[in-house]
């Protein structure tokens, strides 16, 4: 049976957001992010109806393939496994991962946000997740009430897991450097990127943060 491309989990992450990209246009500027060179792309959309996220859905997944990209679905693992994606993205409070794994297959990716926490990085590994997301970093915009991280702790976790490292939260061009120096495969970018006023903004944005990973 086949693995997850763990591998593949590095560099520019970009994750959608309704409320910077609402409607259709996820679909032009989901395309800029990865014309500007994001390796992954996460649907997330907590608001639309489920025709409409299957739609889009769809939409982005073939983009992805088009582009060489991963595509994630974020909290809807039976999403994920109807539209083909490479994988699903978890929250602490959108079920288990062998649910989860159940439903997608083992050769899947299936990542899990940790917070700030080691423990729950523990947990989440020995449960199998195939990434881990530590965020926080900085001042979030997204989710201004998550609880912050720091490079201590993702240098720890750097030391402690063999799995792919996502740093999330106020994440930029400006920023992104620090995480990438303390053990981050990946970048995720939510407002740093899609709060750019247009397409081409958000190509250019996409460009600088991938570049960031160039000679790594």
């Amino acid at each position: 049976m086949s693995a997850p491309e763990t591998h593949r989990v590095r560099g520019l992450y970009a994750v959608t957001d309704p409320d910077l990209c609402p409607g259709e246009r996820v679909l032009d500027a989901g395309a800029a992010a990865l014309r500007g060179g994001a390796a992954m792309l996460q649907y997330r959309d907590k608001h639309a109806d489920t025709a409409t996220r299957r739609h889009r859905a769809a939409r982005l997944a073939l983009l992805c393939q088009e582009y060489g990209a991963l595509f994630i679905v974020n909290d809807d693992p039976a999403l994920a496994a109807e539209v083909e994606a490479d994988g699903v993205h978890l929250g602490q409070s959108d079920g288990r991962i062998d649910a989860a794994r159940t439903m997608l297959g083992s050769g899947k990716l299936i990542g899990v946000s940790c917070h700030g926490s080691l423990e729950l990085a523990r947990q989440a590994a020995e449960e199998g997740a195939d990434y881990l997301a530590l965020g926080r970093f900085f001042p979030s915009r997204t989710k201004p009430q998550a609880p912050p991280a720091d490079l201590d702790t993702l240098r720890e976790a750097r030391r402690r897991f063999r799995q792919p490292l996502v740093a999330i939260g106020g994440i930029n061009a400006d920023n992104a450097a620090s995480l990438i120096e303390a053990g981050a495969d990946a970048v995720a970018v939510i407002h740093g990127l899609f709060g750019a006023p247009d397409d081409a903004a958000v190509e250019a944005a996409a460009r600088r943060l991938a570049g960031l990973f160039a000679h790594r």
